[in-house]
């Protein structure tokens, strides 16, 4: 086998976020269900941001954020990610690429927008998120970088990225091209909505060869259908060689060869969960493929998160996600 480029290669939404810190009435004024992502149409997007001046935008994406992550802690990593030609096209690439993530894949050229989240932070910490999938959702076979793939010691894949039909069958094949090259793929579900959406979907890609689980709580059961985490958790061990759970302020668990490693969460204030499970993902991942322990990688992913979530936006500041490396 030849020798990796990439320890990490996410394939994602690229997506540039737009945040702003509100109250619950806000939500219930636009018919949000709180701590869910709701996917929404140009002119939906258009509206909400009007509302939500005042906030404040940064470059976003569930894997892209732990793409970031990860580059901070001395992951060497690549993203491939569709955006628009437009300027916030421009900013995406401009500041994954300043995180240190090579980033090449090009920007459509049609007029469809760049993707963008729409994040309401509530006062407990929660974040409701509205999703314009715009030029993301273009993401297709055409842009696997085989090269990239082969080159790298896990692919990992965001579920959020499994609404459009063309990212599915890119996602199938590569995970085929990350396994003809002898390398792993990871997934992350992301959302327990996205899963109601394409559980079948989901379990056919987990039987194609997904190496490595990310999951929460919620997202676990949703997939196995489980009132019981304890039952999800344990069909989800059967399924993968690697079942990463987490479970929030109870910490994670992670399955594998039928043994159970559990990590604790680190006690923080919450100013804001958006991007804590795209940290932790980021935190394992890294010392996964630098030859950590599950413990070490696992307590690498709780500290990056617990980083996540004490401050406001989803990608810490690089010279504190350094100090934990």
């Amino acid at each position: 086998m030849r020798a990796t480029s990439f320890d990490i290669t996410g394939i994602g939404s690229a997506i540039v976020d737009y945040l702003l810190q509100t109250d619950d009435a806000f939500l219930s004024r636009h018919d949000m269900p709180k701590g869910a992502m709701s996917l929404i149409d140009a002119d939906t997007a258009t509206r909400l941001t009007q509302a939500m001046a005042g906030g404040v935008s940064a470059s976003g994406g569930s894997v892209a954020n732990s793409c970031a992550v990860a580059a901070a802690l001395g992951a060497r990593v690549a993203f491939l990610g569709k955006v628009g030609h437009d300027e916030l096209g421009e900013v995406f690439a401009r500041e994954i690429r300043g995180h240190g993530v090579h980033y090449a894949t090009p920007p459509l050229q049609a007029p469809i927008p760049t993707a963008r989240c729409l994040i309401l932070v509530t006062p407990d910490g929660q974040r409701t998120m509205n999703t314009y999938l715009g030029a993301g959702a273009e993401f297709a076979l055409h842009d696997l970088d085989e090269t990239v793939i082969g080159a790298s010691a896990v692919t990992y894949l965001e579920g959020y990225l499994f609404d459009p039909p063309a990212a599915q069958g890119a996602f199938l094949e590569a995970a085929r091209m990350a396994k003809a090259a002898g390398r792993q793929t990871a997934l992350s579900l992301s959302d327990p909505f996205c899963v109601d959406r394409h559980r079948d979907g989901f379990r056919r890609l987990i039987a194609s060869g997904v190496d490595i689980l990310f999951a929460n709580e919620a997202e676990v059961c949703a997939l196995y259908q489980a009132n019981a985490f304890t039952d999800a958790a344990a069909q989800a061990a059967r399924d993968v060689p690697y079942a990463v759970l987490t479970q929030s302020e109870r910490g994670s668990v992670i399955f594998h060869n039928g043994e159970m490693t559990e990590i604790a969460a680190l006690p923080t204030e919450v100013r804001d969960t958006t991007g804590a499970g795209d940290a932790y993902a980021a935190g394992f991942l890294t010392g996964f493929t630098k030859g950590a322990s599950l413990a070490e990688a696992g307590a690498l992913g709780a500290k990056a998160a617990a980083l996540a979530i004490s401050r406001i936006g989803a990608r810490p500041a690089r010279a504190e996600l350094q100090a934990l490396a």
